[in-house]
């Protein structure tokens, strides 16, 4: 049904931007977000809004119902029964570098109707470009806006992150104006459900602690830092501007090939946010680096999956009775359940700063 509806959509508009639409900071939860889009915002919300009606999605996302978890982490619990009964099942994963598999569902096989925008970066970068992105609905959305990004999908890249993938991607959270836009990944072994290089874009509606947290400093420089206080400890990295995106992609990168060289996965969340300091210094864009112990398969027990979302603050929680009835003591639990303890955690902040040279 839905391919029929889609049938005489329109593919991807070419967006073209510029280092100028490049927003260091985005407009303040106080200030009614929703108000102060930015050209981004708009066409990615008319394009991906346009998909609904045209049923292109597994279920019709309406208003969810949220609530903040009693407690100091500020958790955000969220009731989405419909993504947890009917998104496509993960596919399987054995190995932290599994090769891409031609037969698997990939993003090869996306409809041109469930394509949004084409993002591309104007001027001669030269190697210094970040990748251009194809942005595509995801077929079971946890809000409204919530796409894929993905970088040109032919070259059939496994979920690994590139450096020049993620500087696009750190890009395309830039262009939003809106404090809610994030993007993320999940590497294999940690709940990536597709072995295609993508990344998550979605509209999180309400401010988490990991944007203020401040984090200890595990370099001189400043490059690196270790935030503890916060639902599920992780590595934070930081651009003041867009000027530094690239240097901190690649940073990211080495960090990330460091930990699965080690045999841990990675998650990551890029979010506007504090210097790593704290609050007072302006805004600009935290990326969370999480390393975990893989887990390779669902567990049959698990209350709910520990991806980026939920190790950032924010559960999209299956049932009913889960959503009324889970603490802020019980997510944590969860949450920090596949995560080095936090001594590991510092001595492995110390060898990721002596590989960074910082």
């Amino acid at each position: 049904m839905a391919a029929a509806a889609g049938a005489c959509a329109p593919g991807p508009e070419e967006f073209a931007y510029g280092p100028e639409e490049l927003l260091p900071e985005a407009a303040g939860w106080g200030d009614a977000p929703d108000s102060a889009l930015s050209r981004f915002d708009r066409a990615l919300l008319a394009a991906w809004s346009d998909r609904m009606e045209r049923g292109l999605f597994r279920y019709r996302l309406g208003p969810l119902p949220a609530r903040l978890l009693p407690g100091p982490m500020r958790l955000v619990a969220q009731l989405n029964a419909q993504r947890g009964a009917q998104r496509r099942p993960p596919q399987p994963v054995h190995s932290l570098r599994q090769p891409f598999d031609p037969q698997a569902f990939n993003f090869t096989r996306i409809a041109p109707a469930e394509l949004l925008l084409r993002l591309r970066r104007t001027g001669d970068c030269g190697p210094a470009a970040p990748d251009p992105l194809l942005v595509a609905i995801n077929a079971s959305p946890l809000e409204r806006g919530h796409a894929l990004l993905l970088p040109e999908p032919a070259r059939a890249l496994p979920q690994a992150l590139t450096a020049a993938a993620l500087h696009g991607a750190l890009e395309a959270a830039l262009l939003s104006a809106h404090p809610g836009f994030r993007v993320g990944f999940n590497g294999l072994g940690a709940c990536a459900s597709v072995n295609h290089l993508h990344f998550h874009g979605l509209y999180l509606p309400r401010p988490l602690l990991v944007e203020a947290a401040p984090a200890r400093p595990l370099c001189p420089s400043g490059r690196l830092g270790l935030l503890l206080d916060v639902p599920a400890p992780a590595f934070l990295f930081y651009a003041a501007g867009p000027a530094e995106l690239r240097a901190l992609a690649r940073d990211v990168c080495r960090a990330a090939e460091h930990l699965t060289d080690t045999g841990l996965a990675c998650n990551v969340l890029a979010t506007r946010g504090d210097p790593p300091a704290g609050p007072g210094a302006g805004r600009g864009l935290r990326v969370l680096l999480w390393a975990r112990r893989p887990s390779f398969g669902a567990k049959a027990s698990a209350a709910f999956n520990v991806a980026l979302c939920e190790l950032a603050g924010y559960l999209p929680l299956p049932a009913e009775p889960l959503y009324r009835d889970i603490t802020e003591a019980e997510a944590l639990r969860l949450l920090r359940e596949p995560l080095p303890p936090d001594p590991e955690l510092l001595r492995l902040g110390r060898a990721l700063a002596r590989l960074l040279q910082c």
